[in-house]
C-alpha cells in the first residue's frame, strides 16, 4: 500500500539527488597536495601499531611496528613512493631486541622517532608504504 502522491515525491527526490550530485562529488575530489618533506634527522610522529610477520627462521614469529602519520615526501630518489601524496604508514625496523622491547610498551600511543635512514617499501611482504631502517626514539 502506498500513499497518494508517493510517485511525485519519489520523482522529485530523484531529481534533487541528480542535481545535487555534482556539488557533492566536487567536494570529495579536492586535490591533495604532497606532504611536507621528511629528511634524514627529521622527527616523525604518529600512532604506533604492531604488525605480525613471519620471522626469518621457521617457527620463530617476529613482530614489526608501524607508525601512521600525515603524508610525507621522502628525499630523492624515493620521492613520493609512487603515491599521489606520499606515504602515510612507516614501518619501523627493529635492529636489536632492546629496540623491540622499547616499542612494545608504547603500542597504541603517539610516539616520535628521529629518522636516520628511510626508503620506500619495495618487497612484497612489506605492509607499510615506507620503511624506516635506522631510527631512535625521541622523548617528549
Amino acid at each position: 500500500m502506498t500513499k497518494r502522491g508517493f510517485g511525485k515525491r519519489l520523482a522529485l527526490g530523484a531529481i534533487w539527488m541528480v542535481l545535487s550530485a555534482p556539488s557533492v562529488l566536487a567536494q570529495g575530489e579536492a586535490p591533495q597536495k604532497a606532504g611536507r618533506p621528511l629528511n634524514t634527522g627529521d622527527v616523525l610522529s604518529g600512532e604506533l601499531s604492531a604488525l605480525k610477520v613471519k620471522g626469518a627462521k621457521p617457527g620463530q614469529p617476529s613482530s614489526a611496528y608501524q607508525i601512521t602519520s600525515e603524508p610525507r615526501r621522502l628525499p630523492p630518489p624515493s620521492g613520493l613512493c609512487n603515491l599521489e601524496t606520499g606515504p602515510e604508514t612507516f614501518q619501523l625496523v627493529t635492529a636489536t631486541p632492546a629496540q623491540a622491547s622499547q616499542l612494545k610498551g608504547l603500542l597504541g600511543k603517539q610516539i616520535a622517532v628521529k629518522v636516520d635512514e628511510i626508503a620506500c617499501a619495495q618487497d612484497a611482504g612489506q605492509i607499510s608504504e615506507a620503511v624506516v631502517t635506522k631510527w631512535s626514539l625521541v622523548k617528549r
